[in-house]
C-alpha cells in the first residue's frame, strides 16, 4: 500500500526562480507531494526556499522533499527509481538559461538532461508531463511564429536557443509516440509584476543596467539597423508560473503547445523608452551595427557593467510571436499577460534597491 506522503510529482528545475514560483502555486492548489531534483550544490537553497514555501502555503514538512540528482546523467542520477514508484505527474524546467551558455555544457544539459528525464517519465509511466520550452526554439524565424511551429530551418542566436529547439523536438517526438505531454514556451521571463523580484539580471536587464550606469541627464543606448520594426516580447514570472499552474491542471491540455507570450509587445525604442522614463533617465540613441558594438560592450564588461553581447542579436530579432490557442484557454480565467508599461515601474525599482543580484546561470 502506497504511504499518502509518498510523492505523486516530480520537479526539475528548483530552487531556480520559475520551479520556485510554480512550486508553491501547485502546493496551493493541493497536489502534491512533490520530489524536487536538487543538485548538491544547491541543497542549503532548496532547504530554506522549501522551508519558505511550506510555511507560506500552509502544508507539512512532507509535501515538499528533495532528492539530490542531476538531469545530465542516467535517472537523474538517483539510486534507483523506486521512492518515484507513485509518481503519475512530471515537470520539467531545469535547463541552462543563459544567452552566452558554452556549447558543450547546453548539449549536455538543455538536450542530453532532456532525454534523460524523459526516459525516466516513461519508466515511471506518468500520466502528465509538462514541459518548459522557450518561445526562442524559433531562432531568427523570419515572420510570425505560433504555436504550429517548429522545424522551419531557422538559425540561430547562441546554443542556448539551439540547444533548447533540440530538446523541444525530443519532446515533442515522444508524444508523436504516446507520452501525455504538454509544452509551454515562456517569452523573455523578467520579474514579478507586482513586486519586480527576480533572482538573476540578464536579458532585458543588460539594457537597463546599460543606462544606469550612465549618468540620468543623458544616456546613450544602440539602436541597429531593423531594431525599430523588431519586437521585444517579455512577460512577467507571475503571468507564466500562473498560466502553467492551471493549464497544466486540465486534461483538455494534453497533446498541446502553448506559447506565453506578450500579444501586443513593445518594439525595441519603446521598450527602452519605458525602461529609461521609469529610470529617469534621458536618452539618445546611436545607430551603429553589431560589428562596432560588440568591442564596445566588452569594454563595459571590462568597466564592471554588468552586459552580455549576446543581447545585441535581439535588438534586431526578426521573429514576431502569436498566442492564439493560449488565449483562447486562459479566457476567463482572469489569467492575461500585463503590459510591459503596467510593470516597468516595479522591475527598474527592484534593480535600483537591489544591485548585487548578478547574471549567473543556475546550471
Amino acid at each position: 500500500m502506497v504511504a499518502v506522503t509518498d510523492p505523486e510529482i516530480v520537479l526539475t528545475g528548483f530552487p531556480g526562480f520559475l520551479g520556485s514560483a510554480l512550486l508553491e502555486r501547485l502546493l496551493a492548489r493541493g497536489d502534491g507531494p512533490v520530489a524536487c531534483l536538487v543538485q548538491p550544490a544547491y541543497r542549503e537553497v532548496a532547504e530554506r526556499r522549501a522551508a519558505r514555501i511550506v510555511e507560506d502555503v500552509g502544508a507539512t514538512g512532507e509535501a515538499i522533499r528533495l532528492y539530490e540528482g542531476d538531469i545530465t546523467e542516467p535517472d537523474l542520477g538517483l539510486d534507483g527509481l523506486a521512492d518515484l514508484a507513485s509518481v503519475t505527474e512530471l515537470y520539467h524546467l531545469a535547463a541552462v538559461y543563459d544567452l552566452g551558455v558554452d556549447a558543450d555544457l547546453a548539449e549536455i544539459v538543455n538536450v542530453q538532461g532532456t532525454d534523460h528525464v524523459l526516459d525516466v517519465a516513461e519508466e515511471l509511466d506518468v500520466d502528465r508531463f509538462q514541459y518548459v520550452s522557450t518561445c526562442y526554439v524559433s531562432g531568427r524565424y523570419d515572420g510570425v511564429f505560433t504555436a504550429d511551429h517548429l522545424r522551419e530551418g531557422q538559425s540561430f542566436n547562441n546554443h542556448y536557443e539551439r540547444t533548447k529547439y533540440l530538446a523541444e523536438v525530443a519532446v515533442q517526438e515522444r508524444m508523436a509516440a504516446g507520452l501525455p505531454a504538454t509544452i509551454y514556451r515562456p517569452a523573455i521571463v523578467v520579474g514579478d509584476s507586482e513586486t519586480g523580484e527576480t533572482d538573476k539580471y540578464d536579458g532585458p536587464y543588460y539594457l537597463l543596467r546599460l543606462l544606469l550606469s550612465q549618468p540620468t541627464r543623458l544616456s546613450v543606448t544602440f539602436a541597429l539597423p531593423g531594431s525599430s520594426e523588431a519586437e521585444l516580447n517579455v512577460v512577467p514570472r507571475d503571468f507564466v508560473v500562473d498560466a502553467i499552474a492551471h493549464l497544466s491542471g486540465r486534461a483538455d491540455t494534453v497533446g498541446e503547445v502553448f506559447q506565453l507570450c506578450d500579444p501586443a509587445p513593445l518594439t525595441v525604442p519603446r521598450f527602452v523608452d519605458a525602461l529609461a522614463e521609469a529610470a529617469g533617465h534621458r536618452t539618445i540613441t546611436v545607430p551603429t551595427t553589431r560589428t562596432l558594438a560588440e568591442p564596445v560592450m566588452a569594454a563595459l564588461e571590462a568597466r564592471e557593467v554588468l552586459l552580455e553581447p549576446e543581447t545585441l542579436a535581439y535588438l534586431d530579432h526578426p521573429t514576431r510571436y502569436a498566442c492564439p490557442n493560449t488565449r483562447r484557454a486562459l479566457a476567463g480565467t482572469g489569467i492575461a499577460c500585463p503590459p510591459f508599461s503596467s510593470y516597468v515601474d516595479d522591475l527598474v525599482a527592484f534593480v535600483q534597491d537591489n544591485p548585487d543580484v548578478d547574471d549567473e546561470a543556475m546550471a
